[in-house]
């Protein structure tokens, strides 16, 4: 969680600072807060709590939220849809470290 005396300007561009309330979120996304619930209760994102207990989100959680939401307006199940978008994400993840190390491996080729 972002420190007590950070600015608040500097957590503009932060993808995960928590800056929605369940009501905006599921605003936002144009769903309901038992969605919301639902899949955190999956385990695809986990919405940090506020002093008072209430559940926040960041951009990045909505990002998250969306894609899943995608899925089930196409009739995919709330369970389902969050394994989906949770593989999706280890597929994207393990194809940039893939890159990363193929960078890594043809530079090295160069040097010899």
């Amino acid at each position: 969680m972002p420190a007590e005396n950070a600015p608040v300007a500097g957590n503009l561009d932060d993808d995960d600072y928590p800056a929605y309330t369940m009501g905006r979120a599921a605003d936002v996304l144009g769903t309901s807060p038992a969605f919301l619930r639902a899949i955190g209760e999956a385990d695809l994102i986990t919405p940090l709590r506020s002093e008072g207990g209430h559940r926040r989100y960041s951009r990045r959680q909505l990002r998250i939220a969306a894609r899943a939401r995608e899925l089930v307006d196409q009739g995919t199940p709330v369970e389902a849809a969050c394994r989906i978008v949770s593989l999706e994400d280890q597929l994207d993840d393990a194809l940039r470290r893939n890159r990363e190390m193929r960078r890594k491996l043809d530079g090295r080729g160069a040097d010899t």
